[in-house]
């Protein structure tokens, strides 16, 4: 993992211990101003940043998250992180555990050069290993 890669994957790590605390402040500062959270599914939901940090301070909890499979890529000001991860907590009454797919837009502020969580894309990871070894099988550069 080269230096970029571990920076990003560290300022996740703050950040999921900053949902786990419940600490509003801490995510409100890695969070941008247009941040957006978006829930995939058979219904989808999205929140926005005031909607999330009063969410994932109250009714969206994380119990506990791994993340396995790391992709990072850097572009110029933007950055993807995207992982698999191992996930426990709750929505509202609702347990929320298993394993899902997790896809984070960071942007580079040109002001004061700090990276800004912009969007949050979770859904359920596919559970048939066949399809990802498909589509591996089809890589060119081998």
């Amino acid at each position: 993992m080269d230096a970029f890669a571990a920076d990003l994957e560290s300022l996740e790590h703050v950040w999921m211990r900053a949902w786990m605390q419940r600490d509003r402040s801490a995510m409100k500062g890695i969070a941008s101003s247009e941040f957006v959270f978006l829930l995939g599914g058979k219904v989808s939901a999205v929140l926005d940043r005031p909607s999330w940090l009063d969410a994932a301070t109250s009714r969206l909890v994380c119990e506990h998250y791994q993340f396995h499979d790391i992709y990072v890529r850097q572009h110029k000001r933007c950055a993807i992180f995207a992982a698999r991860m191992t996930f426990e907590g709750q929505i509202g009454r609702v347990p929320w555990k298993g394993d899902l797919w997790l896809t984070d837009l960071w942007k580079r502020g040109r002001v004061r050069r700090k990276w800004k969580l912009t969007e949050r894309l979770v859904s359920r990871a596919e559970s048939d290993p066949e399809l990802g070894a498909e589509v591996t099988a089809m890589q060119l550069w081998k």
